[in-house]
C-alpha cells in the first residue's frame, strides 16, 4: 500500500496526467484516475511526460467519483481547491491520506467540495490569478505530504 495516494478526478491534459504519473512513480505514490477522462490511456503525450517509468507506478481507475468514494468512504481524504478555507500545509496528512484533485477547466464539482468542506485546502496564489497548473499544484501538496511522514522510502 501506497503512503500516499493522489486522485485526479476526470483530467482533461494528458500532459499534466503524464507528469503526475511520473511524480507519482518517483515518490511511490498511487495514482487514482477518476473518469471521464479527457484523453485516451494510450495518448502519446500522456505516455512521454510519464517518460519510462509506467511500469513504477501503482494505478487504479474508476468509471466516476460516487464510484471512487464508494470504494474509499472511510479514507483520509484532502480536497485541493482554489476554494478552500485552510491552506495545505495546515492540515496533517497521514499515511495513505488521498489527495483528490479536480479537472484543469473547472476543479472539483461543487457537490464534491460541499460533502466536505473541513477537507479543503488551497495553495496561496495571488489574488488576480484563477490557479496554478494541475500538475505544478499536486507536486506542491505531495512534497508537503511527504514531508510530513519524513520521505518514507526515499533517499
Amino acid at each position: 500500500m501506497a503512503n500516499l495516494n493522489i486522485v485526479l478526478v476526470e483530467p482533461e491534459i494528458p500532459p499534466n496526467t503524464g507528469n503526475v504519473a511520473r511524480l507519482c512513480a518517483v515518490t511511490g505514490c498511487a495514482l487514482h484516475l477518476v473518469k471521464p477522462l479527457g484523453f485516451s490511456i494510450d495518448d502519446k503525450q500522456l505516455k512521454r511526460a510519464g517518460l519510462d517509468y509506467w511500469h513504477l507506478l501503482e494505478i487504479y481507475y474508476y468509471e466516476c467519483w460516487s464510484d471512487f468514494i464508494a470504494k474509499h468512504a472511510a479514507a483520509e481524504i484532502f480536497l485541493a481547491t482554489t476554494k478552500g478555507g485552510k491552506l495545505y500545509h495546515q492540515f496533517a496528512y497521514p499515511e495513505g491520506s488521498y489527495l483528490i484533485f479536480g479537472k484543469e477547466t473547472k476543479g472539483l464539482a461543487p457537490e464534491i467540495l460541499a460533502a466536505m468542506p473541513d477537507r479543503c485546502c488551497r495553495l496561496p496564489m495571488r489574488q488576480e490569478t484563477r490557479s496554478l497548473n494541475l500538475s505544478n499544484a499536486v507536486s506542491v501538496m505531495v512534497y508537503e505530504a511527504l514531508r510530513q511522514q519524513d520521505f518514507p522510502g526515499l533517499i
